[in-house]
């Protein structure tokens, strides 16, 4: 942002304007000549004061009419600013370039662009411009013919207040909500501190917000938070603490039931000397964007990445490039549970005023496209910043100060225009519990891509609900595998590929005590089409298979294969005899001892569904085990 006002102090450094131009009128002059001195001091209230005086003993002291016009436009008093710069141009049209330069960013800032587009191309029709002011000049009149050819194509835009359950007349910004859309955790400000509130969704209204909690809200600051999709995890920023490493640094607390943890500092190489802030998690919880003032950038504030490595540190961050960020100053990243759609503010590509809103996609390398300004009237010529969307892609949240609110800045959502929306995803919700008790558990959940073996979820249930939920994008078959000390994990598996819309996938997931005679079903063990051949999807089961029989070494198993009732009868037993010992190899192979596993294959002997459809016999064409000791 500094970089937008380069020229500003040109008007404040020195008393040509009052050489060149100088009142006759002792008073006035004395009285220019001192407001200089408090705009060195910054003391522009004061400043204003003097040169008022100033233009009220002389009425064509045009150089005090300039510096008004300065002033109001550094404070950002755009409509007074503008009036004074005109003051000046009826004065003396040849003042100054600066005139035209001042004139058309405070029209910029009031959406007066055909306007600014005049007195941009006046003001960069004089000689002798800076390198410098030729660039800002450009970008601006970029800015001007964006906005104006914007105005002229508006894109739909209904905002409504989320209402009186959340906003009040104190600042509410920053809005961050969970996949599933019933939790929502936002900022407000009130007797100048900032702490976090949430809100609980009751079907189509927002109950009304509470505290968050006592461990996170400080007598400090607290703010610019993101929450994973599930739920579980605050990633926020601190400033100026006792652990900090620089001016603000990130932060993070996980969930403990209807509690949160000790926030810590996730540490270098995420913070630094610098100005870290404004984080945002990508759905599988391994990817944090942030914004950094740090070395290395291309601006002011740019937006950077950081990937969770395997064993549990934030890897060197890197800039996401010039394909995202600029010269100026990108915030407020928000990437979208699809991984492929990033959301961010910018004052540096062109658009319709202070900071507009953009939307950025990656190509199928995985490198980004050029943004895209989400439009009028999303984007005005005020500023606009830190937009959350839904998992489904059809709602936005975000922040802003509009008539009929409730106070300040207050919290709205609208329906994103369909080409603005990230591509399609869906959640998967469920419950973990004790299958004999109906006791909740804890249980660890992981979750898999079938197609590329990458983990896309891998967390802990809540410890007070047993509940989880988990994104994840449309096109792709899943493992899900859920395992906890003492019970035998449970395997499972969805297909979301020929999905069309965003309906969560909700389950439920009884584990069983590991006791003799217990059995569970592998799902997600695969093999060619009537042979004993493994698919690579298997190995992801496979392994849980092997970690479970390496962390309870008293258990030993029976490995069953079983088929359909299609085919031979002796042929079906043979292949599923086959199919078990395949999998037998691969554990001893994994270094499981022998005399621990057994295996059979029982053919069509041993069905669990009507053979008489094609989701029966799929359903009996299985591979399990069995508890023989334990």
């Amino acid at each position: 942002m500094k970089k937008l006002f380069l020229l500003i102090f040109l008007c404040y450094a020195n008393s040509s304007f009052a050489q060149n131009n100088g009142s006759k009128h002792g008073g006035a002059q004395k009285a220019y000549d001192e407001a200089g001195k408090s705009i060195a001091y910054k003391s522009y209230d004061k400043a204003i004061e003097q040169l008022k005086q100033a233009v009220s003993l002389d009425n064509k002291f045009t150089a005090a009419y300039q510096q008004l016009g300065d002033i109001y436009r550094r404070t950002k008093n755009y409509q007074e600013s503008k009036s004074y710069y005109h003051k000046v141009l009826n004065l003396e049209p040849e003042f100054h370039s600066l005139t035209y330069f001042g004139l058309a960013e405070s029209e910029l800032n009031t959406g007066e662009y055909e306007n600014a587009l005049n007195h941009l191309k006046k003001y960069s029709s004089y000689p002798n411009l800076t390198d410098a002011n030729k660039k800002l000049a450009t970008k601006f009149i970029k800015d001007a013919e964006f906005s104006i050819m914007s105005i002229k194509t508006p894109v739909s835009f209904k905002p409504e207040n989320l209402g009186e359950s959340i906003n009040t007349r104190a600042m509410e910004y920053l809005p961050a909500v969970t996949a599933d859309e019933e939790v929502l955790i936002y900022t407000r400000m009130a007797n100048k501190n900032e702490d976090f509130f949430k809100s609980i969704k009751n079907k189509d209204t927002w109950n009304k917000s509470e505290f968050l909690s006592p461990i996170i809200n400080t007598r400090d600051n607290e703010g610019a938070q993101c929450i994973s999709p599930d739920g579980m995890y605050l990633f926020f920023t601190g400033c100026n603490r006792p652990d900090g490493m620089g001016s603000c640094d990130i932060y993070i607390s996980r969930r403990e039931g209807k509690e949160w943890s000790k926030p810590f500092n996730i540490g270098a190489p995420v913070n630094s000397q610098g100005w870290e802030s404004q984080p945002s998690l990508s759905a599988d919880g391994r990817t944090l964007y942030f914004v950094s003032t740090r070395k290395g950038g291309m601006g002011g504030y740019d937006i950077w990445k950081s990937d969770l490595k395997e064993e549990g540190e934030w890897s060197t961050p890197v800039n996401l490039g010039a394909s995202v960020n600029t010269s100026y100053d990108e915030q407020s990243p928000f990437i979208h549970p699809d991984d492929q759609t990033l959301y961010f503010s910018s004052n540096g590509w062109p658009g319709l005023g202070n900071k507009d809103i953009f939307i950025i996609r990656k190509n199928d390398a995985g490198g980004w496209q050029n943004p895209v300004n989400l439009g009028y009237p999303i984007n005005t010529f005020g500023e606009e910043s830190s937009l959350t969307i839904s998992s489904n892609g059809k709602t936005a949240f975000f922040a802003a100060d509009r008539k009929g609110g409730f106070g300040g800045m207050d919290i709205y959502s609208f329906e994103l225009p369909e080409k603005l929306r990230p591509k399609m995803v869906t959640y998967v919700k469920g419950q973990v519990f004790d299958k004999e008790t109906n006791e909740v558990l804890d249980g660890k959940i992981q979750i898999i891509n079938l197609a590329n073996g990458k983990v896309v979820y891998d967390d802990v249930a809540d410890l007070e609900t047993g509940e989880f939920l988990a994104t994840m994008p449309i096109g792709n078959m899943y493992a899900l595998n859920v395992s906890k000390e003492g019970f035998l994990f449970y395997s499972e598996n969805f297909s979301l590929k020929s999905v069309k819309n965003n309906i969560p996938y909700l389950i439920k997931v009884p584990l069983q005590k590991i006791a003799i005679g217990k059995m569970v079903t592998l799902k997600n063990i695969f093999f060619e089409t009537n042979k004993f051949d493994l698919l690579p999807e298997s190995k992801a089961e496979l392994q849980q298979l092997v970690s479970f029989l390496q962390q309870n070494l008293k258990v030993t198993i029976e490995i069953s294969g079983h088929t359909d009732n299609i085919g031979d009868a002796q042929l079906n037993t043979v292949l599923s005899d086959n199919r078990a010992k395949v999998v037998y190899n691969y554990l001893i192979s994994n270094k499981i001892i022998p005399s621990r596993l057994t295996y059979k294959g029982y053919g069509k002997g041993q069905p669990v569904a009507n053979n008489n459809s094609e989701e029966g016999r799929q359903t009996n064409r299985r591979t399990e085990f069995k508890v023989t000791k334990n």
